[in-house]
């Protein structure tokens, strides 16, 4: 990883990047916000579009970059919104989410990361899920996107009820930012 100690999360989303902050903090690896828009690739393959959308901010920005992509895989919905779940938070956000699985007993769903990690020559992507139910209704103010809806396994808080350090011992974002930091500690690339 040529000697790189430091990553640029190419994100708009505060919450997100201090979020990644915490999940790694005590790895000996530093990370900035980069805040550009990311090319999103339309596919159903969250490495897919995490991968394209890396190698485009590292293209653009010349240096080590990490790009997300989540999506609440929803059971009863055949994995429904999965890879598009940004673009149906947008469109219909919760309450519709919510009004497509009222008739529904099930309501398990998990969420899942993949995260892009560009520090050439090495193209990397890491994996976090966190599996759970959808709420009955929206709950907490706090996260973002699907957060106040979706509740993990061994909690009866939703995301957004929980603060960063809670949300983070079981976030899936979390968990693929851990496994990256880990791997990345592993390879002993962390000195200077």
């Amino acid at each position: 990883m040529v000697g790189s100690r430091r990553f640029y999360l190419v994100t708009r989303n505060r919450s997100k990047y201090l979020e990644a902050v915490d999940a790694i903090a005590g790895y000996g690896v530093e990370l900035e916000m980069l805040p550009m828009d990311k090319e999103e690739l339309q596919s159903d393959d969250l490495s897919d579009i995490a991968l394209h959308a890396a190698r485009v901010a590292y293209y653009r920005a010349k240096k080590p970059v990490i790009v997300d992509d989540s999506g609440l895989f929803v059971k009863a919905l055949n994995g429904f919104p999965g890879p598009y779940s940004s673009y149906v938070y947008k469109t219909i956000g919760i309450p519709g989410l919510l009004k497509l699985l009222e008739d529904s007993h099930d309501r398990s769903a998990c969420f899942k990361t993949a995260l892009a990690v560009i520090d050439p020559p090495l193209e990397e992507v890491y994996w976090g899920e966190v599996c759970g139910t959808i709420a009955v209704e929206p709950r907490g103010t706090g996260g973002f996107g699907f957060d106040p809806a979706f509740i993990p396994n061994g909690s009866s808080k939703t995301f957004a009820e929980m603060d960063r350090a809670e949300k983070n011992r079981y976030s899936h974002r979390a968990r693929a930012f851990r496994a990256f930091a880990e791997a990345y500690s592993r390879r002993g690339k962390h000195n200077p």
